[in-house]
């Protein structure tokens, strides 16, 4: 099993994501513009370790957001090491996960996860990503978004951009509505030091990724929130939803992680979003209906930088 005890970099990384969680809680609450505050919720993993999960409900704009920290260690069982195709079932892993639920139909969902893996035969690698879940895609906006993630992928590795997107189109995807969860973004996964680069250069690429996410998004929310809706948007909202809870439970790897490795349940579902609503067989939007056009957007391959 590994020790908590760590080589040089696990200190750094740890330390850095614990940070970057505190003061992300800090630039959304400052642009929720209402009076609600990220509750501080501390815990321990039986096994090792431990997070702290920040969780704001009822905001301004936000009507649920989640900002998970965790650092874990332990012993997973032998077929959860399979099915997650860990190398080893000896396991530390740290990092930081970010969902936000926007009361308005007009600002998207957004979620972005940085992490930091070992495994118990001396392999350590990087993950992450930020990926945007709009209710109605606006062009121009997922566009700059693109555009965004393009700059700061370039800043390290021209070759980066391209093929983490293509994996967001296909990792946040759902195959039996044959749809996209939303406009994509960028995922990428065992960026493994050594064969990928210096730890050094990964991290690097990891904390500038996390970096672009406050900005950007608290721009959006200022953008979009005072934007009037109706109620029919806001049931395609509750739909679209229901379509996000279906891919986080279905298919999404970190959750499965979580729960696999004896993970708090609470802290690995402060994901899903406050209401859903799945209607039975539900009609296809009518030609030409803004939901129409949405759907049309969620698809794999859309090159957001034409």
């Amino acid at each position: 099993m590994l020790s908590p005890h760590s080589p040089t970099t696990r200190p750094e990384i740890e330390t850095w994501l614990a940070d970057f969680q505190l003061r992300l809680c800090q630039q959304l609450e400052a642009a929720d513009a209402g009076s609600s505050r990220f509750l501080n919720d501390a815990w321990q993993r039986e096994g090792g370790g431990g997070g702290r999960s920040k969780v704001l409900e009822n905001g301004g704009i936000l009507e649920k957001g989640g900002v998970g920290f965790s650092a874990v260690w332990g012993q997973m069982s032998e077929a959860a090491a399979r099915q997650l195709h860990m190398p080893d079932p000896a396991f530390y892993a740290t990092g930081v996960s970010v969902v936000l639920h926007p009361r308005s139909p007009r600002v998207p969902i957004i979620h972005m996860n940085v992490r930091y893996f070992e495994a118990g035969n001396g392999e350590a690698w990087f993950g992450g990503g930020i990926d945007l879940t709009p209710i109605y895609v606006d062009e121009a906006q997922a566009r700059r978004f693109h555009q965004r993630l393009r700059a700061v992928c370039d800043q390290h590795q021209p070759a980066y951009y391209p093929k983490f997107t293509r994996w967001a189109d296909d990792y946040f995807y759902l195959p039996h509505r044959q749809e996209t969860r939303g406009v994509g973004g960028i995922f990428f996964d065992r960026l493994t030091v050594g064969p990928d680069g210096p730890v050094e250069e990964l991290f690097a690429f990891v904390r500038d990724v996390a970096e672009v996410f406050g900005p950007f998004y608290t721009g959006l929310m200022a953008e979009n929130h005072a934007l009037p809706f109706t109620e029919r948007e806001e049931a395609w909202q509750t739909l679209r939803r229901a379509r996000y809870a279906e891919f986080n439970l279905a298919f999404d790897r970190g959750t499965r992680f979580g729960l696999e490795t004896g993970g708090r349940t609470e802290s690995i579902l402060m994901s899903l979003p406050p209401r859903t609503g799945w209607a039975y067989n539900p009609a296809p939007p009518a030609p030409g209906t803004p939901e129409a056009a949405t759907l049309a957007w969620l698809r794999k391959g859309v090159d957001w930088l034409r």
